[in-house]
């Protein structure tokens, strides 16, 4: 059977160290990684449930350029008809290191790979938490990149954001994170729609860096989050609502609260009362 060219994809990009140029370990002794496994599964519920298909895919990329291997095929979703292609990056090493930003090129070389593999129309969504997230976040320029979703993100308050212009941005952070900085994550949704983005930030009240305390509700907005950006389902019409805000607009005016505004169960596992369409 010959398995058609996915329509989509996710690129799932882990968090880590400040420096380490160690090699993270492999399998579950990778902890940010394993703790990414849990939205990579959801990814694939929500996808199987809005279409046909297998499981979640995974791929790696190091700093000498990308080696994909693909552990199961697509995930598929509504939206053009294919599937969603989710794949996990592997980086070369643990930390960000400084000027060199490694886990950014790596993310770099896994969308050349992609773009390689699927051609220059395919739409991705990266999808990065805490060092993962700022790794997204300065990987969006490529062409590829239709939006970034961001959790708990490592925003230093003078990491660009030119290169957000014309996409989406998503942040999710916990108002009792103690590793992250929130009010960062608020600062550059404003810095990147003054830039041309189009930004929100979702509050989790007590929840936690690791995602663990409230983990369904994170898991639940993040898969509509995701999925709603690539056009493969609603966007909750709160999200829809920030993201048209003008550059001018004040970084309070684009931020939600995921239970007063979206409702703990927004998200596939639990309608929101309104959404906006599929974005395209």
């Amino acid at each position: 059977m010959v398995q058609r060219p996915p329509s989509a994809a996710v690129l799932v990009l882990h968090g880590g160290r400040e420096t380490g140029t160690e090699p993270p370990p492999l399998g579950l002794l990778n902890l940010p990684g394993t703790r990414m496994r849990p939205f990579v599964r959801a990814l694939g519920r929500a996808a199987r449930t809005a279409g046909t298909g297998a499981g979640p895919a995974s791929a790696s990329a190091s700093s000498a350029g990308p080696a994909l291997g693909s552990s199961a095929g697509p995930a598929s979703a509504t939206g053009a008809g294919s599937g969603v292609l989710v794949r996990q990056v592997r980086y070369g090493h643990r930390g960000w290191n400084g000027d060199r930003a490694d886990p950014f090129h790596d993310a770099v070389a896994a969308l050349d790979a992609l773009r390689d593999e699927a051609g220059d129309g395919l739409p991705v969504v990266l999808l990065g938490h805490s060092m993962g997230a700022r790794a997204a976040l300065r990987a969006a320029g490529h062409p590829l990149v239709r939006g970034v979703v961001g959790l708990a993100p490592w925003c230093p308050p003078g990491d660009p954001v030119t290169q957000l212009a014309d996409r989406d941005v998503v942040l999710v952070h916990s108002n009792r994170d103690r590793l992250t900085s929130p009010q960062a994550s608020q600062s550059l949704t404003a810095r990147a729609r003054r830039a041309g983005a189009r930004t929100c930030m979702i509050t989790v009240r007590g929840g936690d860096h690791a995602m663990i305390r409230r983990a369904p509700a994170w898991h639940r907005v993040t898969t509509a989050l995701v999925l709603g950006l690539l056009g493969s389902g609603s966007l909750p019409a709160p999200v829809g609502a920030a993201l048209a805000l003008p550059a001018t607009a004040e970084a309070t005016e684009g931020t939600l609260d995921l239970d007063l505004d979206l409702g703990a169960g927004a998200g596939p596992a639990g309608r929101p009362p309104t959404a906006v369409p599929p974005r395209r």
